[in-house]
């Protein structure tokens, strides 16, 4: 199965209408967004994403944040989103902790481990988990980018936007 991860979107309009056409042409499944949207009109434009998230540091109105992903049929998870798809158990956190980050990491109950927050992909195996971190999707000076990942052949491609 294929999922759109994407992060660190902080209300850049333009980016995150691009990145949903892109989720949609390669066929996600769903998306898993790990944080600071920051304006609730942001998760608005990923209607019809399924979209999943959570919290990131910047995301200071939940109340309206909870509710906008209720209005697009999507379900905001809170600070930390643990599942499994494919037989693989996964954890989602924002990141804004490092030593909390980096024990989901090591601590070995997690095959993968999804961040973001840092605005630095990321794509490495460290011992049995596959770490990911899409960058960032505003970009900020830099090249604005996600990530799709196969739960199958777990495998991640980092895109640009």
């Amino acid at each position: 199965m294929k999922i759109g991860i994407i992060s660190d979107t902080h209300d850049h309009h333009e980016n995150i209408l691009k990145s949903t056409e892109i989720f949609k042409q390669q066929g996600v499944a769903y998306v898993l967004h790990l944080g600071d949207y920051v304006n609730p009109n942001s998760v608005r434009l990923c209607q019809g994403l399924g979209m999943q998230g959570i919290f990131g540091n910047n995301d200071g109105d939940k109340f309206r944040l909870v509710s906008a992903f209720q209005a697009i049929g999507g379900e905001l998870k809170g600070d930390f989103h643990e599942f499994q798809q494919d037989g693989l158990k996964i954890a989602c956190y924002h990141g804004s902790e490092p030593q909390l980050k980096e024990a989901l990491i090591k601590c070995g109950t997690y095959d993968v481990v999804m961040y973001g927050h840092t605005h630095a992909c990321r794509n490495e195996k460290v011992g049995n988990t596959l770490v990911l971190n899409p960058g960032t999707a505003h970009g900020f000076g830099e090249k604005p980018t996600i990530m799709i990942f196969d739960t199958l052949t777990t495998q991640a491609k980092v895109l640009e936007i």
